[in-house]
C-alpha cells in the first residue's frame, strides 16, 4: 500500500484513511492524494484576500472609514478563527466530504443534517456565483481597456455570456481530475502570497503623501453620500455603521470548509484537515489585513476614495501606481480570484455529491456517480457549475450574493457547532487527533452567538433581500420536509447500517479501482 510521508521518520499509511471511511460506511471513490499543504491551499484559494479583500473593500471603508478597516477587519477574522477552531475538533472526528451535512447528521439528527446541508450547498454556490461576478468585474475594469474594451458600454448580456466562459473553464479543470485541480489551488496559495506582498509594498511606496497610521483607527461616518451609497445612512448609531461593515472581513475569511469537502482526497485528513482549516484563517487574516491597511494608508484624500463607493480600489490603482505595475498586478489579481471561484466549486460539487449520495438531493444517483477516468463526481461539478451562473442573473448580484454567501455559509457551519454543544460528552464521546478539550463548549458558544449577529447585519439594508431569500429558504425546507423527505431521506449510515453497507463499499471501490484509496509514492508530497 502506498505511503505519505507526514515528517522525517513519520509515515502515513492512506490504507488508515480508508479504514476510517469505511467506518463511517463510505467508500473510497475518490482519489486521495492531496497533502496537507494541498488541503491549506485550497481553503486558502477560496479565502483568497485578493477577491473579497479587493471586491468588498468598499463595504468596511463606506461605512465607518479607516477605522472598518484598521479595528473591523481583526474583529471580523477572531470571529472566523472562533468558528473555524469549532469546526476543525468536529472535522477530526468525522473527516468525510459531505463535512458540515454529516456533522449535523451525526450531532443533530437527519433533519438538523438535511437542514446544514441545503444552506452550505446555496451558500457555496454564492460563492462560485459571487468570486466570479467580481473575477469578471476585476478584468472589464482593470485589464479590459488594454484589449480595447470600454467597461462602460457592456450590458448585463455580456457579464453573464462572461462569467459562462469563466465557469466552464473552473469546470473543466475540475472534470479533469483532482491532480489538475490541485496543482492550480497550490499555485494559487503562492500567488496570492506573492500578489499580495507586491501590491502592499506599492501601495506604501508609491503612497502620494506621508503615512498616517491614525487613519486605521479614525471612525468617519461614511455612509449614504459620502461612501458613495454603498450603505445607507447610518440608522441610530455610528456602532450599526461598523456592525455593517464587518462584511468585508466575514465574506472574505469564508469558504475555509473546502479543507473538510476534499477530506475524503486528503491524506491522513482527521489531522491536516482541522489544520487545513486553521492555518488559511491565520494566514489569510494576517496577510489580508496588513494589505488592505496599505489601502487606506495609500489614499491621497480619504475623503475622496469614499466618494467613490465601489470603484474606490480602481481609483486608488489608477492615482498611486506606475501604469506598468497596475497592469501586472490586475493580472495576478483577476488569476487569483478565477482560482477562488475554481476551488470554490471544487468544494461545492464535493458537498453536492457526499448529500447526493445518502438520497439527500433530487436525481441523486447521478450526482453521485464518479468518472472511472478521472475519479471525480463529474455530474455535480456539472450541475453546480451551471447553477452558479443562474444564480448570477439577478442584475446587482454581487452586493446580494456576497452577503447571502457569507449569511448562508456561516448559518451552515453554526448548525453542526450547536448540534455538538449539546452532544459533547453526551452521543458525540469519540474524538479525532485534535481537540479543543474543555475549550470547545465556550469557544462553540461564541461561534453560534456570533452567528446570530452576523444573520442580523445581514438582513440590514441595503442586503434586506437576504432576509426574504432566508425567510423563503426556510418555509420551502420546512414543507419538503414534513411533506417528502421527513419519510424517505435516511442520512447518513449509522450503527446497523455501516455493516450494511460493507458489500457495497467494496462493489464500489471495485467500480474505480482496486485500489480505491491509493496514490502512487512519491505523489503526494508531505502531509
Amino acid at each position: 500500500m502506498s505511503q505519505d510521508t507526514r515528517g522525517p521518520g513519520s509515515p502515513h499509511d492512506i490504507s488508515d484513511d480508508v479504514k476510517v471511511l469505511h467506518s463511517m460506511g463510505y467508500a473510497q471513490e475518490l482519489l486521495r492524494r492531496m497533502s496537507g499543504f494541498s488541503n491549506f491551499a485550497i481553503s486558502f484559494s477560496i479565502i483568497c484576500i485578493l477577491a473579497g479583500g479587493i471586491t468588498s473593500f468598499q463595504l468596511a471603508f463606506s461605512s465607518v472609514g479607516g477605522a472598518g478597516i484598521g479595528i473591523g477587519w481583526p474583529v471580523g477574522c477572531l470571529f472566523a478563527l472562533i468558528v473555524a477552531a469549532a469546526m476543525a475538533q468536529i472535522a477530526s472526528a468525522y473527516p468525510t466530504a459531505g463535512g458540515l451535512y454529516h456533522w449535523g447528521s451525526i450531532l443533530g439528527g437527519r433533519f438538523w443534517g438535511w437542514a446544514t446541508a441545503w444552506f452550505n450547498l446555496l451558500g457555496l454556490l454564492f460563492v462560485v456565483a459571487s468570486v466570479n461576478v467580481g473575477t469578471y468585474v476585476l478584468f472589464v475594469n482593470g485589464l479590459g481597456p488594454l484589449f480595447g474594451i470600454d467597461p462602460a458600454s457592456l450590458t448585463i448580456t455580456h457579464q453573464v455570456i462572461g462569467i459562462s466562459l469563466i465557469t466552464l473553464t473552473q469546470a473543466l479543470f475540475n472534470h479533469l481530475g483532482i491532480r489538475a485541480t490541485t496543482l492550480l489551488t497550490d499555485f494559487s496559495g503562492y500567488l496570492i502570497f506573492a500578489v499580495a506582498i507586491i501590491l502592499t509594498i506599492a501601495m506604501v511606496a508609491f503612497a502620494a503623501g506621508p503615512i498616517d497610521l491614525g487613519r486605521l483607527f479614525t471612525f468617519v461616518n461614511n455612509t449614504g453620500d459620502p461612501g458613495g451609497g454603498v450603505i445607507p445612512e447610518a440608522r441610530g448609531s455610528i456602532f450599526v455603521a461598523f456592525l455593517l461593515g464587518l462584511l468585508l472581513p466575514v465574506y472574505t475569511v469564508t469558504g475555509f470548509d473546502a479543507s473538510a469537502h476534499t477530506s475524503e482526497e486528503t491524506v491522513n485528513a482527521a489531522r491536516n484537515v482541522p489544520r487545513g482549516m486553521l492555518q488559511s484563517v491565520i494566514w489569510s487574516g494576517i496577510f489580508g489585513y496588513v494589505m488592505i491597511c496599505s489601502f487606506v494608508l495609500a489614499m491621497p484624500d480619504p475623503t475622496a476614495g469614499a466618494a467613490q463607493g465601489g470603484n474606490v480600489f480602481y481609483w486608488l490603482m489608477d492615482g498611486v501606481m506606475p501604469g506598468w505595475l497596475k497592469t501586472l498586478l490586475f493580472i495576478g489579481i483577476v488569476l487569483a480570484n478565477y482560482l477562488c471561484a475554481l476551488a470554490g466549486l471544487t468544494s461545492t460539487s464535493r458537498m453536492t455529491f457526499a448529500f447526493a449520495r445518502d438520497g439527500g438531493l433530487p436525481f441523486s444517483d447521478a450526482l453521485r456517480s464518479v468518472s472511472p477516468k478521472y475519479r471525480t463526481p463529474a455530474v455535480a461539478i456539472w450541475t453546480t457549475a451551471v447553477l452558479s451562473v443562474l444564480v448570477t442573473l439577478y442584475t446587482p448580484a454581487f452586493a446580494t450574493l456576497a452577503t447571502a454567501c457569507a449569511v448562508f455559509l456561516y448559518i451552515s457551519y453554526a448548525m453542526p457547532i450547536g448540534a455538538g454543544i449539546l452532544a459533547h460528552g453526551k452521543t458525540w464521546t469519540s474524538f479525532g487527533p485534535f481537540s479543543l478539550g474543555g475549550a470547545f463548549k465556550p469557544v462553540a458558544a461564541l461561534a453560534v452567538i456570533g452567528t446570530v449577529i452576523l444573520f442580523w447585519i445581514g438582513i440590514q439594508p441595503p442586503n434586506d433581500k437576504v432576509l426574504i431569500i432566508t425567510v423563503a429558504m426556510v418555509v420551502v425546507l420546512g414543507f419538503f420536509w414534513f411533506v417528502l423527505e421527513n419519510r424517505r431521506f435516511q442520512g447518513p449510515p449509522i450503527g446497523e447500517a455501516i455493516r450494511r453497507r460493507q458489500a457495497e463499499i467494496a462493489a464500489a471501490e471495485q467500480a474505480v479501482g482496486e485500489e480505491a484509496g491509493a496514490a502512487p509514492v512519491g505523489e503526494v508530497g508531505k502531509a
